[in-house]
């Protein structure tokens, strides 16, 4: 018995600190929010609280939501822009026009120009094909951003690749006069709607910006 005195009087003491921890009454539910966020508990059989709306926050969401949109509205304009750029490919003779010739059509324009002269894309787009091709001795062609395909031939020099995005104005060829032609020259054509697609008068085409 005598051994059981000191061990009696630690558990009291320990079992009256416990105690003084403990609310004397029942929690508030600010009280229990307290403890619950304090041991990262929930109520209501672990549902988690609800936050608080923070008004600067929704502020601030709102305000990048509008940038990010004036941001798509402007590229959206730009594209749309680019789209419609217009740019003459060469600058020369006019040779041959959309007609008739020799017997058969001639599909396209013929500008002339010295030997070398830069060429450039009449259209932002995609580089389909870009090489030797039988007729016109080099060929390009370019899937405009509205679908339409032109087509440059003859070129001395080609200097884009399949696959490849140009932009309206951008250079892409040097003047030659390889294939069918009958002298320095670029042969250009436009064919509305895709590689499957009706040819039309290139100068159609410029002439609605004024080219």
């Amino acid at each position: 018995m005598a051994g059981k005195g000191p061990a009696l009087l630690t558990a009291a003491v320990v079992g009256a600190a416990l105690m003084s921890l403990w609310p004397q009454s029942a929690p508030t539910t600010e009280n229990r929010s307290v403890l619950a966020a304090t041991h990262g508990l929930g109520l209501d059989g672990g549902a988690s609280f609800a936050e608080e709306t923070d008004p600067r926050r929704d502020v601030a969401l709102m305000a990048a939501a509008s940038r990010l949109e004036d941001v798509r509205v402007t590229r959206a304009a730009r594209e749309a822009e680019e789209a419609q750029r217009r740019t003459l490919p060469l600058r020369g003779t006019l040779t041959t026009a959309f007609t008739m010739r020799w017997g058969e059509m001639h599909w396209g324009v013929d500008i002339a120009a010295p030997m070398m002269t830069p060429e450039y894309a009449a259209a932002a787009g995609t580089v389909l094909r870009a090489g030797p091709a039988s007729g016109y001795g080099n060929v390009i062609y370019i899937q405009q951003l509205n679908g339409d395909v032109t087509v440059y031939g003859h070129m001395e020099q080609v200097l884009v690749e399949a696959g490849q995005e140009v932009e309206s104005g951008q250079l892409i060829a040097r003047v030659g006069s390889r294939g069918f032609s009958t002298g320095p020259q670029l042969h250009f054509e436009v064919w509305a709607g895709g590689l499957d697609g009706r040819r039309v008068d290139p100068l159609d085409l410029l002439a609605e910006q004024g080219i």
